[in-house]
């Protein structure tokens, strides 16, 4: 995504809405985010970045949209299905009932293509866990995987397993623009409040494997 696309895609959101989770109730939480962009003090895991600092050539095949996600440390073999924004502005979730399906945020990069593809899911539902319940139990070094429409597998090595307080999600790490070809998968994470809502969020960073 070019960096202007991105900076609209903040104003499109106004505080830079980035994923939905649920209270133990079955109650929708929305987590909007309006500090700054800096990384802020949290859980962190994270392996260094690629050999030498450089950056890994994007897939040269035509973008393809994502169909399917592996993530095999945590069991996640789950469709994915394109979501774009509500009305106002917030970005889709996969519906309530499909807690099971991942999202891919259309607005953005295609897997494989270069900039920062965005995947976003439940952490859980009132019926229970949902896709990425377990996302947090990802480590550094983990192969990721995601399918494509054209057949097509793109790979991907966990770079860094990020928890970000809702009030510091860092929008420019998400949706910002990347020279080479990245992944973003996001979910809720932290704890309940009083409110209703999660806490934190969990981000997973992967950059493009060699191979597919």
């Amino acid at each position: 995504m070019p960096a202007a696309s991105a900076g609209a895609l903040v104003l499109a959101l106004g505080l830079g809405t980035v994923a939905y989770g649920l209270a133990p109730d079955g109650e929708a939480v929305h987590v909007a985010y309006t500090g700054p962009d800096a990384d802020p003090p949290s859980r962190t895991a994270s392996a260094p970045a690629p050999a030498g600092g450089a950056a890994r050539p994007a897939d040269d095949r035509p973008a393809s949209p994502p169909v399917r996600l592996l993530i095999p440390r945590i069991g996640v073999d789950a469709p994915v299905g394109p979501v774009g924004l509500n009305g106002d502005g917030t970005v889709e979730v996969p519906p309530l009932d499909r807690p099971g399906q991942v999202g891919w945020y259309r607005n953005g990069a295609a897997p494989g293509r270069p900039g920062a593809a965005v995947l976003l899911g439940h952490y859980a539902t009132r019926k229970g866990s949902a896709v990425f319940h377990r996302l947090p139990s990802v480590r550094p070094g983990d192969t990721v995987q995601v399918r494509r429409e054209d057949g097509s597998t793109v790979s991907y090595r966990v770079r860094a397993v990020r928890q970000f307080p809702k009030s510091a999600f860092p929008t420019e790490l998400v949706y910002g623009d990347t020279p080479d070809a990245q992944l973003r998968v996001v979910t809720c994470g932290g704890t309940i409040g009083r409110d209703g809502h999660y806490s934190d969020n969990i981000v997973v960073l992967a950059d493009l494997a060699d191979g597919p």
